[in-house]
């Protein structure tokens, strides 16, 4: 009996973001004779993004060049969709998978869509029909405002709706899809990214990655980590969580306030100007993965407007202050590893202070169960692609914790 001719399998990638939480599936498909994979970086993140794919041992068969700088987000799209295409018809894949909710992934997800068309009159004198089905990781994440997060809540609305396959992180995101009218092919499979993070967490828990631009002092005294860069938080709300860090450096000199800044001038500008000259807050430039995960394992909590660091922190045992109105991740906030404080500055200050003098609520935190995964998402998600059963490859955070 002739073993089944393997699916190719095509990964599009191209913020570090996906790449954190695509990596663990590309690792698992180079052992997994069930796919051939063809893993495709768009180049989103370019600078980002390499030192990422390098430390996970993945080298992309395809990379676009799209980047300009301050480009519109409908420039870049149309870049994508013809760079894509191009790939597509090269490979045909048998199944394109994004993940989450940046414009590469909408952009991929559209693409093999709009592929049907080229391979259904292309193929029609070769007696035979090439049909991608699009598998979208993350799914069915949601905060019902278009414009919060944007443009990030319309992309995975868009892709699920182009999706033949749903992966969930989460039971409240599976009920969203089906909520929706997705009933078939939905599946909570857990996060990935947690894959990523405890396999880095264990390699670098013992020896200390290099820290661009910040000093061995920094690391002396407990310490805050922060990271910040939502569009929603643009002009007042990054003043706010600035005069918010500048408060809670002045009121806690015995901690040091750990900020590696996002490249984005809009970030860069009011970070700079209202914390650059406060001795115990240190700003660096951001740091690549197994820095940033050896400084999340040795911090005290997260300060975030991140959707990641809501899921990655509870796995660590890390509370996570969120900077965000709301949240298309309410699991945490359901479960207590993660709170709400928006962007005032009172509510922040508040929020870090409590943690920093009340162990009681500091520890209901730090100990609450993940809800975001187990460790073993991309072999669920593997699985279930290869047609195995959901009942064996379904991720419950109370029978599943890592």
């Amino acid at each position: 009996m002739t073993s089944p001719t393997p699916q190719r399998l095509m990964l599009i990638l191209g913020t570090r973001p996906e790449a954190v939480k695509l990596a663990p599936i590309m690792q698992a498909l180079q052992h997994d004779t069930r796919f051939t994979p063809i893993l495709v970086n768009t180049g989103q993140h370019k600078e980002m993004l390499t030192p990422f794919l390098g430390w996970f041992g993945l080298q992309p068969n395809h990379t676009l060049s799209v980047m300009e700088p301050g480009q519109p987000l409908a420039a870049l799209s149309g870049k994508l969709l013809t760079g894509l295409h191009g790939i597509m018809e090269q490979e045909r894949p048998d199944i394109v998978m994004v993940q989450g909710d940046t414009t590469t992934a909408l952009i991929g997800a559209l693409a093999a869509y709009y592929g049907y068309d080229y391979y259904v009159r292309r193929e029609a004198a070769e007696g035979r029909r090439h049909f991608m089905q699009i598998a979208h990781v993350e799914a069915g994440l949601r905060t019902n405002n278009l414009y919060a997060p944007f443009p990030e809540e319309a992309n995975r609305r868009l892709i699920g709706t182009l999706a033949h396959w749903h992966f969930a992180p989460t039971h409240t995101a599976a009920q969203r899809l089906m909520a929706e009218g997705h009933t078939g092919n939905v599946y909570v499979t857990g996060n990935p990214v947690i894959d990523a993070l405890l396999h880095t967490a264990a390699r670098v828990k013992d020896a200390a990655p290099t820290l661009q631009g910040l000093p061995p002092a920094a690391l002396q005294k407990p310490y805050v980590l922060i990271t910040g860069h939502r569009r929603e938080n643009y002009g007042e709300g990054f003043q706010q969580i600035c005069h918010a860090i500048a408060t809670l450096a002045r009121q806690f000199p015995q901690h040091h306030f750990i900020y590696p800044v996002h490249l984005n001038r809009h970030v860069q500008g009011p970070v700079n100007d209202l914390l650059g000259n406060i001795a115990n807050v240190f700003l660096t430039a951001p740091q690549d993965y197994p820095a940033f995960v050896y400084l999340m394992q040795h911090s005290q909590l997260l300060l975030t407007d991140s959707g990641g660091l809501q899921e990655e922190g509870p796995a660590l045992g890390k509370p996570v202050l969120v900077m965000r109105d709301t949240t298309e991740r309410p699991e945490g906030i359901e479960a207590g590893t993660a709170r709400l404080v928006g962007t005032d500055s009172a509510k922040i200050v508040a929020g870090v202070a409590e943690l920093l003098t009340k162990p009681a609520a500091y520890q209901a935190m730090a100990q609450a169960v993940n809800p975001y995964g187990d460790g073993h998402a991309a072999s669920r998600i593997l699985n279930l692609l290869a047609g195995e059963s959901a009942a064996t490859n379904t991720f419950n955070p109370l029978l599943n914790a890592a």
